[in-house]
Parts: C-alpha cells; sequence; structure tokens
C-alpha cells in the first residue's frame, strides 16, 4: 500500500537515528532527499541501498505532481531532509498537504530535532514556548521582532552563524540586553557547545570566539507580561 513516510535523520551524531527509522528506509521504494549526497552518505554507513531522488526547497513544486503519481501507483516513499525532521525550517509541508488532499496515507517517525535539545538545556522555561525559526532574512524581519518583544513565552530561533552576532544585536534592541538567552552550537557533535547568559554577555562572548556550526537561540518571554 502506498505511503509517504516522513523519516528524521540525526541532526550530527550518526548514532542518534533510531531503530524504526533504520527499518523503514530498508523497506521504501525510493528515497527523497534535500541533498543527496549527504542522503547516500548516511544510507552507506547503514548499509541501505535504494533509489534516491532529489527533493529540496528549489525544486519541491515542480517535483511534487511527480511524487504523489508514484505514490499514487503505489510506491512506498520516504522523505528526508539533511538533518533532523522533515517539514521542520526544511521541505515537507507541502508534499504532506498534497498527499492529504489526494487521500494518500502520511507516517510521520519520531525522531531527531535540534530545537528540543536546545529548549531543555537553555536553562529557560519549557512548558510554554514559540518556534519561530528561521527570521525573514530582511523583508519583514523588524517588523516580527517587534511583535515578538511582547511575547512572554520562551521563544526558539534558528540561525546562520555568519549572522549570529547581528542577529543577537537586534535581539538586544527589541528585547533589551538583559534578556537571558541561550546560544546552542554543534548539537550532538564532537564541538558541542551551549553558552548561556544576557543576550549582552552572548553579545559579548561571540565577539571575541570563533562562530561555526549550526545554530539555535533560546530567549527568555518577556517577564513583564
Amino acid at each position: 500500500m502506498s505511503k509517504l513516510y516522513l523519516i528524521p535523520t540525526p541532526i550530527g551524531n550518526l548514532e542518534d537515528i533510531t531503530l524504526r527509522a533504520i527499518k523503514t528506509l530498508g523497506e521504501i521504494d525510493i528515497i527523497l532527499a534535500e541533498d543527496s549526497r549527504k542522503t547516500a552518505f548516511l544510507l552507506k554507513h547503514l548499509g541501505i541501498s535504494k533509489p534516491i531522488q532529489s527533493h529540496h526547497k528549489f525544486n519541491e513544486h515542480k517535483a511534487l505532481q511527480s511524487v504523489v503519481d508514484q505514490l499514487l501507483q503505489g510506491k512506498k516513499i520516504g522523505l528526508v531532509t539533511d538533518a533532523g525532521t522533515p517539514g521542520i525550517s526544511d521541505p515537507g509541508f507541502l508534499l504532506v498537504r498534497e498527499c492529504i488532499r489526494n487521500e494518500i496515507k502520511v507516517e510521520s517517525l519520531p525522531g531527531p530535532t535540534a530545537l528540543i535539545p536546545a529548549l531543555v538545556n537553555s536553562g529557560l522555561p519549557t512548558d510554554r514556548f514559540v518556534f519561530e525559526g528561521f527570521l525573514p532574512p530582511k523583508k519583514g524581519r523588524l517588523k516580527r521582532l517587534t511583535q515578538l518583544a511582547i511575547e512572554n513565552r520562551t521563544m526558539v530561533f534558528y540561525e546562520s552563524p555568519y549572522r549570529l552576532l547581528k542577529c543577537l544585536e537586534q535581539f538586544k534592541e527589541h528585547f533589551g540586553e538583559d534578556r537571558q538567552a541561550s546560544v546552542s552550537r554543534e548539537l550532538t557533535k564532537i564541538h558541542e557547545e551551549n553558552i548561556r547568559g544576557s543576550i549582552g554577555e552572548l553579545i559579548k562572548y561571540y565577539t571575541t570566539h570563533t562562530i561555526k556550526g549550526e545554530i539555535v537561540i533560546v530567549v527568555a518571554g518577556n517577564a513583564c507580561l
């Protein structure tokens, strides 16, 4: 029976892949990959050989109907991204929506995603939080930050290492330099780093330290509300 499987992959440490993900990768007919080279490396590590088709943000609209047609023909297809859970700041939403419209079964496997470990180890409240992902790079960015200035839940952001300092400076402007925050870098990898403190302290730290790798920023909500 045809089905789309959303298969999370490790965000760094390959040992984080689940037994269920390995089993599913071995049983499906086709793998849709955000980066076929990275997926091929993972499959080789797992000893799995499967046909791989590219499926990323630059071709997902164009490839959508082709994937749906294959599913309607009875194929079992798995979607993976470079790291983490498909659909979380990565391709996935459009394909899932189209599958639902065509009454194709969708199964999402639980697994790695960077936002949860970053949130939990930040030391900030975890009972209520909002995931913002990547803020708009230009248009709409300042408007969104202005809106978030009154957010009273813990906020989680993804950011490029090249824009981290600029992002923290903008947080300082909109949230205040004393707002507590945490920056997690290279989660689950050898050089994992979690730096906590006020936004002002984080700016001082990263002004004098090298910034590399995947970045997750966790910011406390507005305690005045």
